[in-house]
């Protein structure tokens, strides 16, 4: 059972492609804190289990290599990505496909792999404090964080958001295939009976269709209280 703990806790959920990785970057940036970024630890896990060749259906194997993958999250200076190191290999491209999306989605589904990761998690609260980036950060990893945030946005703003990524990165995708692609996993993640994605009761909504980075980060700042 968790005990309430005495580094703070800055929560931001929401669905895949609504900006929580970029908006935790620079809020965790500008308050000093520590990142956690729990859908990369997913994503690795995922990432392990396809380069181990396994069925991502058997859960005692991909439970077996969520509690052996060694995953490790390094800040590179001048660099806007934190790199994601998976069993001594630099996935961190790797990790941002959606395919590893896909895997990180039907893995995170497993109780025992959801599990093996707690204590990671948890791990990571220390001072001066902790912005956790995920789907169950309020809801489920940190229930007593005294500041939780859920954004948002629409489908097809978020399949705008992550074509620009890959194709930024050189990756052939199409528009129409990622919509479907997010629409699906929105469905899968919002009624998968483990940790199912949805806001806090006592979250701030935050719509981030239409809005500029700085302003959603002046949003999320405004939650955590002097």
């Amino acid at each position: 059972m968790q005990t309430r703990q005495s580094a703070p806790v800055l929560t931001i959920d929401g669905p895949s492609g609504s900006g929580k990785g970029t908006i935790s970057r620079l809020v965790a940036e500008h308050l000093g804190w520590r990142l956690l970024d729990s859908g990369a630890l997913y994503r690795a896990v995922g990432y392990a289990a396809g380069m181990a060749g396994l069925d991502l259906s058997d859960a005692e194997a991909v439970t077996r290599c969520a509690e052996t993958t060694k995953i490790q999250f390094r800040a590179v200076p001048h660099d806007a990505e934190t790199r994601v190191i998976v069993n001594g290999h630099d996935a961190t491209d790797e990790l941002r496909t959606e395919t590893a999306g896909a895997a990180a989605s039907a893995i995170a589904s497993i109780p025992t792999v959801r599990q093996a990761l707690v204590a990671l998690q948890l791990s990571f609260r220390k001072s001066p404090g902790l912005v956790a980036d995920g789907r169950d950060m309020g809801t489920v990893i940190f229930p007593d964080a005294p500041y939780k945030v859920f954004l948002t946005a629409s489908a097809a703003e978020r399949a705008k958001r992550r074509y620009k990524q890959l194709k930024e990165k050189g990756l052939s995708v199409t528009l129409a295939t990622l919509q479907s692609e997010i629409e699906a996993r929105d469905a899968r993640d919002a009624s998968r009976a483990v940790a199912p994605l949805k806001p806090a009761s006592d979250a701030v909504l935050v719509d981030t269709t239409g809005m500029g980075i700085e302003d959603v980060v002046a949003k999320v700042l405004a939650v955590v209280k002097p």
